[in-house]
């Protein structure tokens, strides 16, 4: 509100609608200032600059003025006074409620970009009671355009004048009240507390920019620039060559654009072009992914682009570390270990207070003892200590919080929100093996904070970085770049459960616990012996030449492009039509310049100044079209009333030094643009002879009832006084027909309105005009429609069918790769659903019984629902068409039986995984639905390739939303009519040697998974375990059963998961010599296979779409 218009303005820190706070006369009082603060004023967590009281004596109540503003007080280096309305300041309101506000006292003498954060309250009580008053209170940055801020309705008039229970005294007594504001001034020292970000430019106050946010990238947005400001990683990304790349289809290069714009530009920065060099669609960029995981996929992406060059080695020299997995005997001297890389570390949250608990949660020593000592090669079995600790660490640490797993007893992912404490600084030498290197220091700094704000089913995605070693903190929040203090760094992202003041009428202190659902989820650390070189600053030289003449050349073309869209003002278009443009179109009028169902004319547009004079224009219109300018003119077309385009007026040379925006306003009436005729006549002697006071131009148009085609013919001048039947000879003439030909004449009126023409009328009478048309076809008499032959039988019809018309996309539904499956054909919106299959099978040489359609979802185009066949079903009814779509989508299936008997059978979608449990193929079945499942194994056995070796015998199967293979498997007496639509199910080959199982030999349930349990991909499936077999020989006959090559199988870790109430248990790796079959199994333990998935359809509990990276 400004000191013009009183009304308050909508925010978070107005009150309007809660009631103010009315006390009794129990203490404190108005003049215990401090108490009152206190106890009216809750704790907003800011540090509290200054702190003042003012009260106004305000007299002669009931005479007083409707505006009102006490003496300016001073508080935190700024001026203020109370602004009180006694009638109230609420437009449309009844005069019955007294507003008060806080207003800055002088905001047109404070600098430019002034503001104050204040928290204040306002009171008005009795002036010889200080017991009796009523107080509401707020917060508010106030700004030169939100100066003033408070209630609106604060106080019912009639409560001040009257005694309200449990007081003696109204709060107005001897037409007098007291007004006191209690204001503190907050210390912001970010400069964005409580700001609206309205026209904030994060370049100018932070000299940083973010990234724009294509849907839900936010999660990539917040990795990115954790890597931008790892100055090693990009200058390492900057070296990899790219010279000839496409952006595109370089993941490389894509990213050294999107870090070089992070450096140059001064507005936020796009990812499309990298996210599409990373082979994604436009659905891609709106599902959320995993930040660790993306960060992986992306780090594999590019240690293989910098192989061979100079960057080669960078990544690992930046990120990776090793960690040795041992199990070492108590009583004998035997230790078993493994040594492996680790790009990033996963730590426990749940149970753990803080990031040194989760380290030591991480190297914790497990005891194998009694049922389960340890199986040691040469020693029998032996009591063990069995973990994990670590022998290096890289310069950058990565540590992924784990925020979510996986709950047993709901059967579904879940986020922990649970309170996890990290430091600005840890040092993590305990944490090693102890022959580690200890020569240098392992004292890391925290150098960026990846928080995930919501939970499992949606979030938003921000980081905290430190660009610099002694620098301050941002946010990092999409396009959005805003300091923060070290409480909104740790604290803010600790998790657990945040105080927040529950009720001014309880004590300051009192506070209702409310879960925190914003939480850190990745936390970069960097060791302080490194940070000087890891954020080294960046310099020119740093940057590639090429990249950057690249860029600089795309900026030049930008801003050239800008100024050609801030000079559009300055310029018209102008379309033409010409008369070999006329003859093409098949429309109504002479071209189609709006229709939100079929395609446009493609005409000839040419970009004019409209300071242009039309000699200029006309030249190089001649220039264009080699038509002398004797020999043509140009006719300007405008709407008519009745919503058809036709040329009206030809310019005339006279006009010719007027300016064409000059032209367009007197005879286009003020359009937009010019949509021109150039009306060419080679002989410019006969062009003169018309005399156009006597003649009028007409178009013809033909309509071919053989051919089905409506389509521009000649264009004519006729004297208005002859009769319309003149015409006939001459269009015999033109067409070359034999002068017997019998030729029926309509004109083109409107849409809708195409009139039968009487020959004996003139034109005159006929009130034929200059750009009017008229239709003519050949006059078939009593054959008409056997010529038609079940085709469009006259002009009119044809135009009503053009009226009707519609553009519409058929594409296959099961993703056929012939470039002819998907095509377009106009139909009419009055088909009937039949009409529609027998065109569409026409094209597709298909039964058009036996065609299948479904509409597509409107979001993302995917097919969601299959259109019912029905007698009285139009094409209009099927597709819906919107203003939005000009183009119409309906997906179509060839089946082999008709609809209608289709209603009996069951669609059933049986997805092979053969002998090696790979997904071979998918199969779909359409079987009546009493078929067994063992009726569907001999169906799919003869579709299906067996091994030379195998069983021949073929079990289905289903898959958990988990991962983990269903413990039965569907019976052969299964009827697939009671198979849920929604389930997939899947066929293998049952291996040889689980049918030949021995007594002694144990079968046990397998799943492949990717770091963690829960990230499981691929098929799952049975494998028969063997006493007293070496885990090296249980490998080999994996490896057989999987098929996996052996530089893949080499990659391969194994391990032993248990799964109870809350989850799955930490998986114990298995060694090459030990023997797991004596493990006393039970239905919660699996066998894991911990690898990369490849596949890029990653199933996992949480349904996400694994991240694939071209």
């Amino acid at each position: 509100m400004n000191e013009e218009d009183h009304q308050p303005i909508a925010g978070p820190s107005t009150v309007e609608e809660s009631l103010p706070m009315e006390v009794d006369n129990s203490n404190p009082t108005i003049k215990d200032h401090e108490a009152f603060a206190a106890k009216h004023m809750p704790d907003l967590g800011q540090e509290i600059e200054d702190f003042q009281v003012q009260t106004w004596r305000v007299s002669n109540w009931s005479t007083l003025s409707k505006r009102l503003s006490g003496a300016d007080f001073a508080c935190g280096g700024h001026k203020w006074r109370i602004l009180i309305f006694p009638q109230g300041n609420a437009n449309g309101q009844p005069n019955d409620m007294v507003s008060v506000y806080l207003d800055y006292a002088n905001p047109k003498s404070s600098p430019e970009g002034w503001h104050a954060c204040a928290q204040f309250a306002l009171a008005i009580s009795n002036p010889n009671d200080p017991s009796i008053f009523t107080v509401s209170h707020a917060h508010h940055r106030f700004v030169a355009e939100e100066c003033d801020w408070g209630f609106t309705r604060f106080v019912d008039l009639r409560k001040l004048h009257s005694t309200q229970e449990g007081h003696a005294r109204p709060t107005i007594e001897g037409d007098e009240v007291d007004v006191t504001a209690f204001v503190r001034v907050l210390k912001d020292p970010t400069g964005v507390l409580w700001h609206n970000f309205v026209n904030y430019d994060s370049k100018k106050f932070t000299g940083y920019v973010g990234l724009k946010n294509q849907g839900a990238t936010c999660y990539m947005n917040s990795l990115l620039q954790s890597l931008f400001f790892t100055s090693y990683f990009r200058r390492a990304v900057y070296q990899i060559p790219t010279e000839d790349d496409t952006p595109s289809e370089s993941v490389a290069l894509a990213l050294q654009r999107v870090f070089y714009h992070l450096q140059t530009s001064d507005q936020p920065v796009g990812t499309n072009e990298l996210t599409r060099s990373f082979g994604w669609k436009s659905l891609d960029s709106f599902m959320q992914h995993d930040v660790q995981e993306f960060n992986r996929v992306l780090q594999d992406k590019l240690e293989t682009k910098m192989k061979g060059t100079d960057a080669e080695g960078a990544i690992q020299r930046l990120f990776v570390g090793k960690m040795k997995s041992y199990i070492k005997c108590v009583n004998v001297d035997y230790e078993s270990a493994r040594s492996e890389d680790f790009y990033d570390i996963q730590l426990n949250v749940k149970g753990l207070k803080n990031l040194h608990e989760s380290f030591k949660d991480y190297v914790a020593v497990e005891t194998l003892d009694g049922e389960n000592r340890y199986q040691a090669e040469g020693h029998g079995l032996q009591d063990a200590r069995k973990g994990v600790i670590f022998e290096s660490f890289p310069p950058v640490l990565h540590l992924q919080l784990k925020r979510f797993e996986y709950d047993i007893q709901r059967d579904t992912m879940v986020k922990l929100n649970d309170r996890h404490e990290f430091p600005y600084e840890i040092d993590l030498g305990q944490y090693l093996d102890e022959n580690a290197d200890r020569s240098r220091s392992h004292v890391y700094k925290l150098h960026g904070v990846l928080v995930h704000a919501g939970d499992l089913h949606g979030g938003h995605y921000f980081a905290l970085i430190k660009p610099e070693k002694d620098g301050k903190w941002f946010k990092y929040d999409d396009d959005r770049v805003t300091p923060v203090t070290d409480k909104e760094v740790l604290e803010d992202n600790y998790g657990g459960e945040i105080l927040t003041p529950a009720n001014v009428n309880l004590p300051r202190n009192a506070a209702r616990p409310a879960k925190r659902f914003i939480n850190a989820y990745m936390l970069v650390y960097i060791r302080e012996g490194d940070i000087d070189e890891v954020l080294k600053p960046f310099e020119e030289a740093d940057t590639p030449s090429h990249l950057k003449k690249r860029l600089e050349e795309e900026k030049l073309q930008l801003e050239s492009r800008k100024r050609e869209k801030e000079d559009q003002h300055l310029y018209l278009s102008a379309k033409i039509i010409t008369d070999d443009s006329f003859k093409k179109h098949q429309g109504f009028d002479l071209a189609t310049f709006e229709d939100k169902n079929i395609p446009l004319s493609d005409l000839d547009t040419f970009r004019v100044l409209k300071t242009e004079p039309y000699k200029q224009f006309k030249q190089r219109v001649s220039q264009h079209y080699g038509y002398p300018e004797s020999q043509f003119r140009l006719w300007v077309l405008v709407n008519r009333q009745n919503k058809t385009v036709r040329p009206d007026s030809p310019i005339e040379d006279m006009d010719q030094m007027q300016t064409m925006e000059n032209i367009r306003n007197q005879m286009a009436n003020r359009a937009n643009d010019l949509r021109l005729y150039l009306d060419f006549e080679p002989d410019a002697e006969k062009s003169l002879q018309v005399n156009h006071n006597t003649h009028s131009m007409i178009f013809l148009k033909q309509f071919d009832l053989q051919g089905q085609t409506l389509t521009g013919a000649h264009k004519l001048y006729v004297n208005r006084n002859s009769k319309v039947g003149d015409l006939i000879p001459v269009i015999q003439r033109l067409m070359m027909w034999s002068p017997n030909t019998p030729i029926k004449l309509y004109e083109e009126i409107k849409p809708g309105m195409i009139e039968p023409m009487k020959f004996k009328n003139t034109f005159a009478i006929s009130e034929i005009q200059d750009g009017d048309i008229i239709c003519f076809q050949v006059d078939y008499h009593d054959r008409e429609q056997e010529v038609a032959n079940n085709s469009i039988a006259n002009a009119p019809a044809f135009y009503e069918f053009l009226q009707n018309r519609i553009l519409v996309r058929f594409q296959p539904k099961n993703g056929d790769s012939d470039p002819k499956a998907m095509f377009e054909t106009i139909l009419t919106r009055k088909m009937t659903y039949d009409m529609m299959a027998t065109k569409v099978g026409e094209y597709l040489e298909h039964d058009p019984i036996k065609l299948r359609f479904t509409s597509p979802n409107g979001p993302n185009g995917a097919p969601k629902t299959i259109v019912k066949r029905a007698l009285n079903q139009s094409v209009q009814d099927i597709v819906h068409s919107t203003y939005s779509a000009p183009v119409t989508m309906l997906y179509y299936e060839k089946l082999d039986i008709s609809i209608v008997e289709l209603e009996t059978k069951k669609s059933l979608k049986v997805i092979w995984t053969g002998a090696l449990n790979k997904e071979e193929g998918s199969f779909p079945f359409l079987l009546p639905k009493t078929t067994t499942i063992e009726s569907l194994g001999e169906q799919i056995g003869k579709q299906v390739t067996m091994s030379d070796d195998g069983s021949k015998r073929i079990r289905f199967f289903e898959i958990t939303n988990v991962g983990r293979r269903k413990p039965y498997d569907f019976s052969e007496h299964t009827m697939i009519g009671n198979i849920d639509d929604a389930t997939d199910v899947y066929a293998e080959e049952v291996p040889v040697e689980e049918l030949n199982m021995a007594e002694d030999e144990t079968l046990i349930s397998c799943f492949h998974f990717s770091k963690e349990p829960s990230r499981w991909h691929g098929i799952p499936f049975r494998f028969v375990l063997r006493p007293g077999e070496k885990f090296s020989q249980t490998k080999k006959r994996l490896q057989a059963r999987t098929g996996a090559t052996d530089k893949d199988f080499a990659k391969y870790r194994f391990a032993l998961i248990l799964t109870d109430t809350s989850g799955y248990k930490q998986p114990n790796y298995i060694e090459d010599h030990d023997e797991i079959h004596h493990h006393k199994f039970t239905s919660s333990h699996y066998l894991g296979i911990d690898h990369v998935d490849k596949t890029g359809r990653s199933n996992r509990s949480t349904m996400e779409k694994a991240i694939v990276i071209r």
